[in-house]
């Protein structure tokens, strides 16, 4: 059957993937940021993961205030991206895994979750900034990949605890599939950030180090989180931890903390760095 190795859980900031292409990775803003990154990098090449489930939040390139699912889940051959009004460069297309997706929607509709099922969808930087992280350059096309947007955008969004929910039934269903691929799984977006209103440039360290400390062994007590509670210990936008949820659902068993990082500010935002390794990927 198919196996999670582990979960990475990274912040998908718009600006880091402008300050790659302008390598600037090494100035003084940006060094201690992009410092934390090859450990990860390292873990991750030697696993050779053959499929990378990514939770991230669509922001409008693909799901508008029109139209805004709760749980969106691809199952296409390929996935571009496109300008979100940043003027960004064109990167190569992301490279989709399309049997054990639609299995996992089987699985997931079997389970009681409805979700919306795209067979064609552009990602934005929610999923496009990790993938370049982990690979510098865009060198991500070996990797196949199935994007899961999660609403974080439009009320009513989902539950901290529907959303880790949601990843506990996406690991049970990856984990029941026949195949032998070896899976990774990305949480993205957050931490704390709030990029308008009264409150712009809010971030909470001690809520986000909280949640990082939480996440490994106690996910359940930020299941007992409301989405109010999160926008108020972490501003706005800081609803995005509920991709960390759902990554952190889909993970079983005893998990180790390889390694992590917290910076901030990048962006107007408290921006984390985790790694989380099932025991048996050791």
């Amino acid at each position: 059957m198919a196996k999670i190795l582990g979960g990475i859980a990274t912040s998908h900031i718009p600006a880091i993937g402008v300050a790659m292409d302008k390598g600037l990775e090494q100035t003084p803003y940006w060094k201690s940021f992009f410092d934390a990154y090859p450990p990860v990098r390292e873990w991750l090449y030697a696993q050779e993961a053959d499929v990378a489930v990514i939770f991230y939040n669509d922001h409008g390139l693909e799901f508008f205030h029109d139209r805004k699912p709760t749980f969106a889940i691809g199952a296409a051959a390929q996935y571009e991206n496109a300008d979100e009004g940043w003027g960004i460069a064109e990167i190569p297309p992301v490279t989709g895994e399309t049997e054990l997706s639609w299995h996992i929607v089987n699985e997931l509709v079997e389970n009681e979750f409805d979700i919306t099922v795209c067979q064609e969808m552009k990602v934005d930087h929610g999923l496009t900034v990790p993938l370049t992280l982990m690979w510098p350059g865009h060198k991500y096309g070996h990797i196949k990949v199935i994007p899961v947007a999660i609403n974080c955008e439009r009320h009513p969004m989902p539950k901290p605890s529907r959303c880790f929910d949601f990843g506990k039934a996406i690991g049970d269903a990856i984990r029941s599939y026949a195949g032998d691929q070896k899976v990774v799984v990305f949480g993205t977006g957050g931490l704390s950030h709030q990029l308008d209103g009264q409150r712009a440039g809010f971030i909470n360290k001690p809520f986000d180090l909280y949640c990082m400390d939480k996440i490994v062994d106690e996910p359940e007590e930020l299941t007992k989180l409301s989405n109010y509670d999160l926008v108020e210990k972490a501003g706005s936008q800081g609803v995005e931890l509920n991709m960390w949820l759902a990554m952190r659902g889909a993970l079983q068993g005893k998990l180790t903390e390889l390694h992590r990082s917290y910076h901030l500010p990048i962006s107007n935002t408290g921006a984390g760095l985790q790694l989380l390794v099932t025991t048996d990927a050791i």
